[in-house]
């Protein structure tokens, strides 16, 4: 009952507990300085079952293990009460530790130890309690003896031979077995209950048995005991009578009751009775059986393995057979156990704080929470309250707690079917700030990037943190940077001037600690030439792109993966500092590549695909159809494209007649064709083939078609090319392009030609042939003549040809053009006139009027010249005619003349004139060299132009700084003609400069030589410099490399690349002077090694080929082998020989020795059994040698009463330093002592049968 003003108070608890709510305890680090100076109160770590069963056979160990700062010890309750451990001498606790340890080696029974235990870890701090742990001694109890009369029932009855096995702990599994321990056979009809009984649906004859026999197995003490076995004896009957369904279990009503708690296995079983044997079927009111539900012993139970709310409800089982059916219902319902909903946990607090510990469970019934302090209840009303905590249902709530609170709270929820029970400290933590994480760290990070540089503290009160940049100014928060409550600083967008140190104080009222970070911003990797996509046609060289952009002082690595999978080398595939060359490709290189360059802090990756094409397949299965007389049908399957598409299809053909064996082009189809009809010629006999094309080109052939015979017919077609033109001035050749093989349609192809000069009204003259020209003779010069042609065979003519004009012979014109002279001379050209030929010399087909002409010589002095003659035609039939020669050199000599050509003759030359161009300006200087020997100057040098074209004036250079598009301002400098090299010196060493240069005459500048000057340090050559005599001495794991170059010891660096065969990967290492150590290879590995220059990546030694040594592994040596053991066990074979002889010899002799009586030993019946009546799990066979087997040298197991060793000397048998015997055998043991110790009866083979079940 509420006390005056109780809702009141629960009112301002609850408005409390939302205000608290957000506030949480402080986290304490896993730093382990700090953890070995926090001050904590008890943890139990470890701890025994709640329900704990113990083997008899063995020691009790109770667990309880704790810890704490300061250690805690421990005590023990037992059954509520202090248990004093230190009087009793069976019980010992561990060192450092809680946990008991009962021993019962000097006596003493487990079950006076049975009772519920509870554990009490202490310290300074509070204390921890364990669960109530019921310690219970597990029992095999034997089976009451009883006498079993036979069963008798009729055939097709029911029956229930029960098993009723003994109450164990924890209880035993039940199987019934056969005399001869093979297992009961189960089935519909037969099947053993969930209690352990053997149910028969109905009785059958074949059950008719005397050794029905019900085992019980106990687990904990590895026992069986068997049950006397029932006899069942069958009564038979002419005619079974059939029955409806009648349930054996379970009995009584028709429904039935079960509880069943969360968590826990449910099994409901229905057993029926009936002829025939009835069948069982499930079902659950108001729904299906969920996924949980499993059916076992032919579906005679249904079982839930972990049983939640959901699961209660009415299940109902349903047996029927053709006779009828029956039901069963039962009602479950579902309890639980207490369950956690919210566990408390650990609160550490700084003084002045407030928190919370919450404890919420559920269960069926609702659970009781009680809370504990130290292992002592918590009253709420007590007669001292603490003001600084309060309860609120299931809730503490702390206030503005103090230094010296700490303690160890317990929740305990409960109701009837079960506790739970959890311990959570309140720790009170006072400490100075702390900096957890390493000493001035040097953080790298990529521009433009969001940056966290972090600085993890501790402290109690939680410090205050703030962040300086270089030790100055005010605290860094705002802007582009802000403090996050773990201490972590966030630079949003870090630029190269966020470089620097960052120093983090974190203070409290205890006082303050510092820490540094060092930051450099570092240029991000990138990828800025990408592999692309592309189609490599099988054979070729496929090569992809990677070309990488970096941060110089941050080393990189790039690395090739091939669908997502890294990529092997091998001897083929070729990588490079920019690239990945895949020289004869084929389809097995196929797939998407990706390249990926890594830094320490950053990576970029590019992806492309490749293709692989190749010629496609040829087509198959061709078949002709639809013949025709000028046509038939073509059919066939494209094969393979190989990735490119077929663009057409090439029929092509081959006759037997005039070209066995040759196949020439029929016709071209697109590729979305493959049936088509072919248009054929007569009298061919055809067969066909197919071509597919593709990108990459042709397919092999098809296989042919079968042949095809086409009927004759006259000529279709009209001869091409004809034409008549004189190979002479006396005649004229007419001439023609004979018809194709399967043009002539049939036998005895030849051809009529009819000609007769033109405009004369001459009769026609004809001539027939079978060539492919006719000449007709004695003509006159260059007349016109009329001619047309035909084609015929034995099936007639073909078409006419059109007329066409030929002409006679031509001969040489008889006339040169006149008044040859030239006008208007420049430096490069000149105007040509002349007085032209009367058309009637030409005697020919007029061409051109041709001029020859060629340099005679330079006007410059000392200058040689080609005189080889050119030519330039012009067509002009005016009566004056004029023409430009242009292409001259300039300051030359020329001369000239001109014929009149026409299409076979050149006429009589013209008069010959000579003339001079002009002065022009100067070609290119020879050549221009701008090298930068040192970075203090850059040295220029020239030569003057082949061609001055004119007197040299001089020289004109121009230059300007330049950076990337920007240019400077241009400066000039003059120079003499006789001066061909400048030195520049340079104000900057870093800035590049473009230059300019142009030969001069008086006319003005000559053509401009453009050139840039060298970056010194990165494209600049180093004339000279070499590295050769690479030398590797490989070891296991490491190997050492020198080599030789000729740069100046302390300026230069080199990088070490080796590549490990096996998988490709390359790595690069910078070094400084040679010899030095390349470590960590791999053992047994491959490697391709080679040396370059830092600073002039192309200067580079050759490459050397190595392989590191394998591991060490001593050989593994089959001792059996050994010569010196094969000896040995001879020499043991030879010394047993004589041993063996000379006792022959005694007993031959009658010699007097003592031999002991043999008895024979008796063997156990089969079904022998312990006083009890139980099987023991762990047979003594386990432990005895097989009967008859030779004992050890030890002498550990019995000896043979005829044993050797009754005709020794005495004395241990032991093996001399050579390995020889010293002695013979031991001395027999005492019978008494020997049989006092194993037992030589043999083991029963129903135990050994039990120990397997």
């Amino acid at each position: 009952m509420l006390v005056q003003g109780g809702p009141w108070v629960l009112s301002v608890m609850s408005l409390l507990l939302l205000l608290w709510q957000e506030m949480s305890a402080i986290e304490v680090p896993l730093d382990q300085k700090i953890q070995q100076d926090l001050k904590q109160p008890p943890t139990i770590m470890k701890q025994s079952l709640k329900d704990y069963i113990v083997d008899p056979r063995d020691n009790i160990i109770i667990e309880c293990e704790a810890k704490g700062n300061p250690v805690p010890t421990f005590s023990w309750r037992r059954n509520g009460k202090f248990f004093n451990v230190g009087k009793d001498p069976r019980v010992t606790m561990r060192k450092r530790s809680g946990t008991l340890e009962i021993s019962f080696r000097s006596g003493g029974r487990p079950e006076d130890y049975e009772g519920e235990y509870q554990c009490f870890a202490s310290n300074d701090f509070g204390t921890a309690l364990t669960n109530k742990i019921l310690l219970r001694v597990s029992k095999s109890p034997l089976w009451p003896k009883e006498v079993l009369e036979p069963v008798v029932v009729g055939e097709g009855s029911s029956l229930v031979l029960a098993c009723n096995p003994p109450p164990g702990l924890p209880p035993p599994h039940t199987f019934w077995m056969n005399s001869a321990m093979m297992s009961i056979t189960q089935d519909r009809r037969v099947s053993m209950g969930l209690n352990g009984d053997l149910y028969f649906s109905n009785v059958l004859a074949k059950d008719s048995h005397t050794d029905y026999s019900c085992n019980a197995r106990f687990l904990f003490t590895h026992t069986i005991q068997q049950k006397n076995p029932f006899t069942l004896k069958v009564q038979t009957s002419r005619k079974v009578a059939e029955t409806p369904p009648n349930f054996l279990s379970p009995t009584g009503t028709d429904s039935s009751r079960m509880m069943v708690l969360r968590g826990q296995k449910l099994q409901l079983e229905c057993i029926a009775a009936g002829v025939p044997t009835p069948s069982i079927k499930w079902f659950k009111k108001g729904g299906d059986l969920n996924q949980k539900v499993k059916l076992d012993n032919f579906n005679k139970t249904l079982r839930i393995d972990s049983v939640s709310e959901e699961d209660a409800g009415e299940y109902m089982c349903m047996a029927n057979n053709q006779i009828g059916s029956i039901r069963h219902s039962i009602f479950v319902q579902v309890k639980a156990a207490p369950y956690w909903l919210d566990k408390p946990f650990n609160l550490v607090l700084a003084p002045d704080e407030s928190s919370r510990l919450v404890c919420r469970a559920n269960g069926n019934p609702k659970p009781l929470i009680q809370w504990l302090v130290n292992g002592e209840p918590m009253e709420r009303n007590s007669s001292l309250p603490n003001t600084r905590r309060s309860v609120v249902g299931d809730t503490i709530i702390f206030h503005s707690v103090q230094i010296g609170s700490s303690a160890v709270y317990q929740c305990n929820a409960s109701n009837h079917h079960g506790y739970l029970l959890a311990n959570a400290f309140v720790s009170i933590l006072d400490m100075a700030p702390r900096m957890l994480g390493a000493k001035n760290q040097l953080i790298k990070v990529i521009e433009n990037n969001r940056t966290f540089l972090d600085c993890p503290f501790f402290g109690s009160p939680l410090p205050e943190l703030r962040w300086f940049k270089n030790g100055q100014g005010s605290g860094l928060d705002g802007g582009q940077y802000r403090v996050y409550i773990n201490g972590s600083l966030e630079i949003k967008r870090a630029r190269v001037e966020d470089q620097g140190t960052y120093t983090c104080v974190a203070s409290n009222i205890l006082g303050k600690e510092e820490n540094q970070v060092r930051l450099e911003v570092k240029e991000p990797t990138r990828i800025v030439r990408a592999p692309e996509h592309q189609s490599a046609i099988r054979g070729t060289m496929a090569r992809f792109d990677c070309r990488v952009k970096s941060d110089l002082t941050l080393p990189i690595t790039v690395t090739w993966l091939k669908d997502d999978k890294p990529l092997s080398l091998g001897w083929r595939l070729k990588k490079d500092e920019d690239s990945l060359s895949i020289p004869n490709v084929h389809e097995q290189d196929e797939g998407t590549y990706t390249c990926t360059v890594k830094s320490e802090i950053d990576q970029d990756t590019a992806s492309a695909r490749l293709t692989v094409i190749d010629y496609p397949d040829p087509p198959m299965d061709l078949e002709v159809s639809d013949p025709d007389k000028r046509s038939i049908r073509l059919t066939w399957i494209p094969g393979d494209e190989h990735n490119s598409p077929v663009t057409e299809f090439l029929v092509q053909f081959e006759e037997d007649r005039w070209e066995p064996g040759q196949w020439q082009n029929l016709s071209s189809y697109p590729r979305d064709l493959n049936s088509v009809i072919l248009q054929l010629s007569p009298f061919v006999n055809y067969q066909f083939r197919v071509i597919a094309i593709n990108s990459v080109g042709k397919s092999r052939p098809s296989r042919p078609s079968q042949r095809y015979q086409t009927s004759g017919a006259s000529p279709d077609a009209i001869p091409s090319g004809l034409k008549g033109w004189g190979t002479k001035n006396t005649n004229m050749e007419i001439s023609w392009e004979p018809l194709l093989n399967t043009e002539q349609n049939g036998p005895n192809l030849h051809y009529s030609v009819w000609w007769r000069r033109k405009d004369t009204g001459e009769e026609w003259n004809n001539v027939t042939t079978v060539g492919a020209k006719h000449i007709v003779h004695d003509t006159e010069t260059y007349v016109p003549y009329e001619i047309k042609l035909q084609a015929r065979n034995d099936f007639g003519p073909g078409p006419e040809s059109n007329i066409i004009i030929g002409y006679s012979g031509e001969d040489k014109p008889t006339a040169p053009p006149t008044d040859l002279h030239v006008s208007n001379i420049d430096s490069t050209k000149v105007n040509v006139h002349w007085t032209p030929v009367d058309p009637n010399t030409v005697l020919g087909e007029f061409k051109e009027y041709r001029l020859y002409y060629w340099r005679e010589g330079s006007m410059v002095k000392g200058l040689h010249v080609n005189k080889e003659k050119k030519t330039k035609g012009f067509y002009s039939t005016v009566a004056q005619p004029t023409g430009i020669l242009t292409d001259l050199q300039p300051y030359s000599h020329y001369r000239m003349f001109m014929v009149v050509a026409n299409s076979r003759y050149d006429g009589p030359p013209s008069n010959h004139v000579d003339f001079h161009t002009k002065e022009g300006v100067p070609d290119l200087p020879q050549f221009f060299k701008i090298v930068q020997r040192s970075p203090e100057s850059i040295h220029l040098e020239w030569d003057k132009p082949l061609e001055p074209n004119g007197i040299l004036t001089g020289y004109t250079l121009n230059y300007q700084a330049v950076n990337g598009s920007r240019v400077g301002h241009m400066q000039m400098e003059s120079f003499l003609p006789n001066v061909t090299a400048y030195r520049l010196r340079l104000p900057d060493q870093a800035i590049r400069y473009r230059f300019y240069l142009a030969a001069h005459t008086q006319v003005g500048a000559g053509k401009i030589y453009t050139g840039e000057s060298p970056h010194f340090t990165n494209e600049g050559m180093a004339p000279g410099r070499v590295i050769w005599n690479l030398t590797v001495k490989p070891n296991s794991n490491y190997a050492n490399v020198s080599w030789n170059h000729n740069f100046p010891i302390g300026s230069s660096e080199f990088q070490l690349e080796f590549t490990l065969d096996g998988n490709g990967s390359v790595s690069s290492v910078p070094v400084n002077q040679p010899p030095i150590k390349l470590a960590g290879l791999i053992e047994g590995a491959k490697y391709r090694l080679r040396v370059y220059s830092n600073e002039y990546h192309s200067i580079s030694s050759n490459v050397v080929t190595f392989e590191t040594s394998a591991a060490y592994i001593k050989d593994q040596v089959d001792i059996a082998t050994q010569g010196w053991f094969i000896g040995l066990m001879c020499a043991i074979a030879l010394i047993i020989l004589i041993l063996l002889i000379v006792c022959f010899i005694k007993r031959s002799r009658g010699g007097k020795y003592p031999v002991r009586d043999k008895k024979d030993l008796p063997l156990e019946g089969m079904d022998q059994k312990g006083e009890d009546g139980s099987f023991d799990y762990h047979s003594d066979e386990d432990n005895k040698p097989l009967q008859g087997s030779q004992n050890s040298l030890d002498g550990g197991v019995k000896e043979s009463d005829d044993s050797l060793v009754d005709y020794g000397e005495g004395g241990d048998g032991q093996f001399n330093e050579d390995g020889s015997f010293i002695g013979q055998y031991t001395v027999k043991k005492d019978k008494d002592e020997t049989e006092g110790n194993e037992s030589s009866e043999a083991t029963s083979p129903v135990n050994a049968i039990y120990s397997l079940a």
